[in-house]
């Protein structure tokens, strides 16, 4: 397994379909590689473990692929509870690789097809989604509230000009320097500099997200401002439950590097929404 999937390896942009299969057979894992077409892109999706059991969606961030949760697909306690499915956003892995789609709303429509799809399971649906594609999940359920059943956010970009923008970024996106970046590194400058106009957007519709939400951050994280966890608490009012969380001595990139964490915040969720929807069938 490492020979094939060292981490690099597993980071990069393009990883195959027949590198996911190996790496689902290598584990022992039932997992499976989808596409679809939505507003005039192709996506590419997969999915891991038993149809039966309740969806843990993942929206990765910027830049990265449905490799960035191989640790979660292999995780036992995540394997039990949950089918998971990740999703290569536009742009990324080999949904339109090096095509950038500045919008959030799109993105989220484009991605919604994939949910719509498992409600007829009659399942919880939990959406894990980190920084950029925390984004994409709140816009996601701010314009379909009854698409999930709870969300857990790790270092979420959520308020309009509360994260770092390198000077240099408005520079390459309108000067023939973008073209010296790779293209995944092209698609996430674009949504960057777009990111501040497209979280404005969304700012009347806050109050449209109804589930329990955890929100996770690294104490130092020096990308996405700590004041996002402040614009949590006063837009998510209707939010039945909101729970804030801040890792010491930790920076942006916690996906991978805090996984045990996130992965026990996720199974938490799954306890609330199990409460959540059990009170609602007694009321």
């Amino acid at each position: 397994m490492a020979r094939l999937f060292p981490r690099i390896l597993f980071m990069k942009q393009r990883i195959t379909d027949e590198q996911l299969r190996e790496f689902f057979q290598e584990n022992n894992l039932k997992g499976s590689v989808h596409y679809y077409t939505a507003l005039g892109r192709k996506i590419r999706y997969i999915s891991v473990g038993e149809k039966s059991l309740p969806t843990l969606f993942f929206i990765p961030g910027s830049p990265a692929s449905v490799s960035l949760y191989k640790d979660y697909y292999k995780d036992p306690a995540l394997l039990k509870r949950f089918r998971m499915l990740a999703v290569d956003r536009p742009g990324y892995g080999k949904s339109g690789y090096g095509e950038p789609e500045p919008s959030i709303q799109r993105q989220s429509e484009m991605i919604r097809p994939i949910i719509e799809g498992l409600q007829e399971a009659n399942k919880p649906v939990i959406i894990c989604a980190g920084s950029y594609g925390a984004s994409i999940a709140c816009r996601l359920v701010m314009d379909h509230p009854n698409i999930a059943h709870g969300m857990v956010l790790d270092a979420p970009s959520l308020a309009p000009q509360q994260e770092k923008v390198f000077w240099l970024a408005p520079v390459a996106e309108r000067s023939f320097l973008k073209w010296l970046l790779l293209p995944h590194q092209r698609v996430a400058n674009t949504e960057k500099v777009h990111h501040t106009e497209e979280l404005t957007k969304m700012l009347p519709l806050w109050k449209n997200i109804r589930i329990p939400v955890i929100y996770i951050q690294g104490e130092k994280d020096g990308m996405i401002y700590k004041s996002n966890a402040d614009f949590a608490k006063q837009q998510l009012v209707n939010c039945p439950h909101l729970q804030i969380n801040f890792i010491p001595g930790q920076e942006h990139f916690i996906t991978i590097k805090q996984m045990p964490f996130i992965r026990n915040k996720i199974l938490d969720m799954a306890n609330i929404v199990e409460r959540e929807m059990l009170t609602a069938d007694y009321k």
